[in-house]
């Protein structure tokens, strides 16, 4: 049987590199889904995964013809497109009173908007093949809230309730829709945080340290997997326990 095929999007970033390998050491093709990078950033990325079955595509995730365009031509190359994890985000980081338009509809666009332009293009294959895995990588923000982050967590709290209603929409059809909502991770992004913030919030995570992006990657691999058939429509939450819920 040939590999499944994946795509990540946000591939090249820290998290998303590491979903890559991950899903690619489970036996997945994988498609690294990425704005085209600088020549030093995208030859750091290729040694990065080195003997791993993944490649780079560059795409624009808020571009739907173009994500459109993408999912055709690996579906010519590959015969289908079998997982998707949309992991690609940004954050414009200010208080309500303060957001401009462009910084609220810049993350809506990227964060969520970017969400249905690549799942939408994918979801017809799957359903006609009777197959797919789809992960969408929100964030605890998204559940808790974030000074400073209206925009971020709307976005990513709405990823989750489209993942709820896809996932009854597509549940009989061998396609299964969850979330992965990661807490702090040693990602870029958290080490903009200042050191003494930092410091506060691994305090606070009672299993006393921030994830990795392996401890991210993980998560999304079980959810993909073919055994994971009768999950669908979770959030899956990989925060060391700074939020429990019910």
């Amino acid at each position: 049987m040939s590999k499944r095929v994946a795509i990540v999007s946000g591939g090249i970033g820290g998290l998303g590199s590491c979903i890559c390998m991950q899903l690619a050491q489970s036996g997945h093709s994988v498609i690294a889904l990425d704005l085209t990078a600088s020549e030093s950033r995208l030859s750091a990325f290729r040694e990065q995964v080195a003997g791993f079955d993944v490649q780079f595509e560059a795409g624009d995730v808020t571009d739907f013809a173009g994500c459109g365009a993408l999912v055709q031509r690996l579906e010519q190359r590959f015969g289908s497109v079998d997982v998707l994890v949309n992991a690609a985000g940004i954050t414009r980081d200010v208080s309500l009173r303060k957001m401009r338009p462009a910084q609220w509809a810049d993350v809506l666009r990227v964060d969520l908007d970017g969400v249905f332009n690549l799942t939408q293009n994918v979801i017809g294959g799957m359903i006609d093949r009777g197959y797919g895995r789809i992960v969408n990588i929100s964030s605890i923000n998204g559940q808790t809230g974030q000074f400073g982050q209206t925009n971020y967590s709307a976005a990513k709290a709405g990823m989750h309730g489209f993942t709820m209603a896809l996932a009854r929409e597509v549940a009989r059809k061998g396609v299964t829709v969850n979330t992965v909502s990661p807490g702090y991770c040693d990602t870029e992004m958290v080490k903009t945080i200042a050191q003494p913030l930092r410091e506060q919030i691994i305090q606070s995570i009672p299993v006393g340290r921030i994830g990795q992006p392996i401890d991210i990657a993980r998560a999304v691999d079980f959810l993909c997997a073919e055994g994971s058939s009768f999950i669908t429509g979770v959030n899956l939450p990989v925060n060391g326990g700074l939020f429990i819920s019910f």
